[in-house]
């Protein structure tokens, strides 16, 4: 799928479905919550969400006090479902609309968190470009966290196809940027009832790469 169609593809999900109506939706991130807070980062941490659309994960961000929270999503009407979701508390996220394979971090962050972006990448070279943006996206010591589809779950995702990750194959893939400091699998139930068994892993940036 090129660039555009990829990108069209997107911004008609979220121009048609309500939260309730997509698989991905959660209440309340309560995994990533869960891990973000292992990595004892202070308020004021660098934090990025790849992928993250109109996901709550920076309502819950905001309201525990993180004060330096961006969020990237190659779908404009997801962004600005999350930004009229916050009203007032949207001008203190930054917002970025970009596809993954087209962002060039600009400065490094301390965390970066991507729920279900990652497994969409099943070609080398956007496997490659991702890895390249992690590489100057995270800070020598910083933090990743990465939820996947595990190989007991999905093959495909609103209708496209997905690549399946272990926590040995995920921990492989990224093995040249990331080391693995704890993978769990995470059971997602979505709204419809179905479960979803994923690949969560918390990762350290290595000192050098």
């Amino acid at each position: 799928m090129k660039d555009m169609e990829r990108k069209q593809h997107w911004e008609h999900i979220y121009q048609t479905k309500d939260p309730s109506e997509v698989s991905w939706h959660q209440p309340v991130p309560t995994h990533s919550l869960h891990l973000i807070a292992q990595c004892g980062l202070p308020k004021s941490a660098r934090i990025i969400d790849i992928g993250g659309g109109d996901s709550l994960l920076a309502d819950f961000l905001l309201a525990e006090g993180y004060t330096d929270i961006t969020v990237l999503d190659i779908s404009g009407e997801a962004l600005r479902k999350a930004q009229k979701r916050l009203g007032d508390r949207a001008a203190s996220v930054h917002w970025i609309e970009s596809d993954i394979g087209d962002f060039t971090p600009h400065t490094p962050f301390d965390l970066w968190h991507d729920r279900a972006t990652f497994h969409f990448l099943t070609g080398q070279p956007a496997i490659d470009a991702y890895i390249a943006s992690l590489q100057q996206g995270i800070r020598p010591g910083g933090h990743a966290i990465l939820g996947t589809f595990s190989d007991q779950g999905p093959t495909k995702c609103s209708g496209l196809d997905i690549r399946q990750y272990s926590p040995q194959s995920l921990a492989h893939t990224l093995g040249s940027v990331l080391d693995p400091v704890h993978c769990q699998p995470v059971t997602h139930i979505t709204p419809s009832g179905a479960s979803q068994h994923f690949t969560f892993c918390r990762f350290g940036r290595k000192q050098t790469a």
